[in-house]
């Protein structure tokens, strides 16, 4: 046994929260031969820290979807203070990729499994011309819609249901659950618990915004969590209420459906921020290195 050799420096749980264009991104997983934002922060780590974790995001977003709060979260055994380590990686990063925070964080931390509400909103353009500088953050439509009945549409999705009728046709359903020790500072495998289409949505709501480019109608919907597509298919059955092509009354019905084809069509995903995300103080704790 060498006695000279050193012990593997310990790994430090990191949490990333970034902002990004999701024009021109294949959406946030790694994929082969494609661009996406996963990858993107994967090579942007490697060569800021010569190690390549692959960041765990709090969801994947499909391409063209944008964030204004995406978290992710890896293990590094750099030691590298959060504020170098977040000027480093903006400074290699594409524009459309911008870090907001660095932080350690305890090492039950997952961004995905330990977020308990996230926030999603879809910007819609009201007007005849949609500005060439907002296209690709809007969906345009100048057709005329009733807010009222979108507004009455979008308090149907409150409260707990089965959303399996507004999931994509390979919703995602993985679920690994995890419960953090009694000293908050180790994971620990929990069991498998069924795999649901079951979300808590805590608001919907839609608002008029007035902007130097014009009208916008605003989706914002908080909840436990989304199912694939989830949101997309949200509006768009809204926009077929608002244009009178479907009763608003007739939405527990779709729910209850728990068919795909009971809802209206999937929005464009131009339109769609993820907003923010939220965690749990327990497993969220302040900069362990600060």
């Amino acid at each position: 046994m060498n006695e000279s050799a050193q012990p593997a420096p310990a790994l430090q749980n990191w949490k990333l929260t970034l902002a990004y264009d999701g024009t021109g991104f294949h959406g946030w997983q790694v994929q082969p031969a494609e661009l996406t934002i996963q990858g993107e922060l994967q090579a942007a780590l490697r060569r800021v820290t010569g190690e390549s974790p692959l960041p765990q995001g709090s969801g994947r977003t499909d391409a063209g979807v944008h964030a204004l709060g995406q978290v992710a979260s890896f293990a590094l055994a750099a030691q590298i203070p959060p504020g170098n380590l977040q000027r480093a990686l903006n400074r290699t990063l594409p524009p459309s990729i911008r870090i907001l925070e660095a932080k350690t964080v305890p090492s039950a931390f997952h961004a995905r499994h330990s977020a308990v509400a996230k926030t999603y909103e879809y910007r819609i353009f009201r007007g005849a011309i949609c500005p060439p500088t907002l296209a690709r953050y809007v969906y345009a439509c100048s057709w005329r819609m009733d807010v009222a009945l979108l507004q009455k549409s979008a308090r149907l999705f409150e409260g707990e249901h089965d959303f399996l009728s507004f999931a994509a046709t390979d919703p995602d359903l993985t679920t690994r659950n995890f419960e953090p020790s009694p000293e908050h500072d180790t994971e620990v495998m929990a069991p498998p618990a069924p795999l649901t289409t079951i979300r808590t949505i805590f608001l919907s709501e839609w608002e008029e915004r007035r902007t130097e480019a014009g009208a916008l109608l605003v989706y914002r919907v908080r909840g436990s969590g989304f199912l694939h597509h989830m949101v997309r298919n949200l509006v768009g059955t809204m926009l077929e209420v608002s244009r009178d092509k479907l009763p608003a009354l007739q939405i527990p019905e779709i729910l209850a459906a728990r068919s795909r084809d009971a809802a209206g069509p999937t929005a464009p995903a131009r339109g769609l921020f993820l907003v923010s995300v939220e965690y749990d103080e327990h497993v969220d704790g302040p900069n362990m290195n600060a």
